[in-house]
């Protein structure tokens, strides 16, 4: 439980980063996206703040097995590019493209009322359950 504060505050900073960039504003994302067009570099200098920011942290605890906070550090080890990758990149990236969202920023404009932002979730949401489906009957159960 008391790991639940922390990540909660995060959440919070998070989403408020995102509103306070303009990032759940889905015209400013396929601004960024419309490099033939009227681009707009802002969510490049956002990125790179974001990498900045993450980046010594990162670091900081590459080989570590537990947070400051005791909790275990799950970081990934594959790195491998697969076709799963590829497919899976392109439908984020179509996704994106398309509405003007990702997950995060998505989340966000939904509790902010917006309503594309809510249908966006929504399918994104049942995109997942159709994912862990299909992904069950691909997998042979184990025993």
């Amino acid at each position: 439980m008391k790991t639940t504060f922390p990540a909660l505050l995060a959440g919070l900073i998070f989403g408020l980063g995102l509103l306070l960039s303009g990032m759940a504003n889905p015209e400013k994302v396929l601004g960024f996206l419309d490099i033939a067009g009227a681009w707009d570099p802002s969510l490049a200098l956002v990125m790179a703040g974001a990498i900045a920011v993450s980046l010594p942290a990162f670091q900081l605890f590459k080989g570590r097995s537990q947070s400051l906070l005791k909790q275990t550090i799950q970081l990934p080890t594959n790195n491998h590019i697969d076709r799963r990758l590829l497919i899976g990149g392109l439908m984020f990236g179509a996704g994106w493209g398309l509405a003007g969202f990702c997950p995060g920023p998505a989340i966000v404009a939904s509790g902010a009322g917006q309503e594309k932002a809510l249908i966006f979730t929504l399918a994104m949401l049942a995109g997942m359950g159709i994912f862990r489906l299909s992904a069950r009957k691909m997998v042979p159960a184990q025993g």
